[in-house]
């Protein structure tokens, strides 16, 4: 009997030590304090809390080459639904756009397309933007459709900035990490053949962002302001500068203030065509 129970403490022995072998191939590299690597750098920052039930005031400048301004305000909301973030906002002023509407339905689902819907008030008719559209600028700024949703992380491979892996940035520590698309139909959704993107290593926010386009001009995205609402951590102004050398060709800061999360007011009802042509 004493035989036979060592061999089945020696089998439980093995298959404990295997079973813990495993565990530390498929643990993340950071839990043991290293370097985390590229690609769990980019799930820190998907899976980062963004907040729920979400609502905003924000400001919107253009500024064009020749340093003309010009200002609009907007109300946005944003909602979970499930691994899937909805979100709409409403532009209030000038005039001659206001009632202006765009939704988005991000979806986390590997390989679903991201739909996007515009209302314009002057056309009374809402307008699914088409995947090959999503490129193009939203309502003459800087941000492109496709800049309103994240990244889908499988579309790109991730590797560090091999001229700086690390940079401070606002006097916070950031990784610096460089993003290529996998195929060129995601460069013909976003416009964007290359990206390097600056990950703030205490909260995982992409703080600083710069995007190379198909034609040689590069945007700068950049948070002035981050600070935490709710105990969410929320850009509170951002600014895309788009260049082409050493010339600015035109510039988007976007503002928020009014913040708040968790608002019992923000509801899937709100996230239909119907309420985007209704209106606020």
């Amino acid at each position: 009997m004493k035989k036979k129970n060592r061999i089945k403490t020696d089998i439980l022995l093995k298959v404990r030590l295997a079973v813990f072998a495993m565990i530390l191939i498929i643990l993340p590299s950071y839990v043991f304090g290293q370097t985390p690597t590229a690609l769990e750098i980019m799930e820190m920052v998907d899976d980062r809390d963004d907040g729920d039930r979400a609502i905003s005031d924000m400001k919107m400048l253009l500024i064009d080459r020749n340093g003309s301004r010009r200002n609009r305000s907007l109300r946005t909301f944003g909602i979970d639904q499930g691994d899937d973030r909805y979100s709409i906002m409403f532009f209030l002023s000038p005039g001659d756009i206001r009632g202006t509407g765009f939704m988005s339905y991000d979806y986390d689902k590997e390989g679903k397309d991201d739909d996007q819907w515009l209302f314009l008030p002057a056309l009374k008719k809402v307008k699914r933007i088409a995947s090959s559209d999503k490129s193009g600028s939203f309502m003459g700024s800087d941000f492109s459709y496709a800049d309103l949703t994240k990244r889908c992380l499988e579309d790109y491979t991730y590797a560090f900035y091999k001229k700086k892996p690390e940079v401070a940035v606002y006097g916070k520590k950031c990784w610096v990490i460089e993003s290529l698309p996998k195929a060129p139909s995601v460069i013909d959704k976003t416009g964007y053949v290359k990206s390097i993107l600056f990950v703030r290593q205490d909260n995982h926010v992409i703080v600083r962002a710069i995007h190379y386009l198909e034609d040689n001009s590069i945007k700068y995205y950049d948070i002035k302001r981050l600070a935490r609402v709710d105990g969410i951590w929320t850009a509170l102004e951002i600014h895309m500068t788009r260049k082409k050398g050493k010339k600015t060709v035109h510039q988007t800061i976007l503002t928020q203030e009014n913040v708040a999360y968790n608002r019992e007011s923000v509801n899937a009802s709100l996230f239909t065509t119907r309420y985007l042509e209704k209106g606020l």
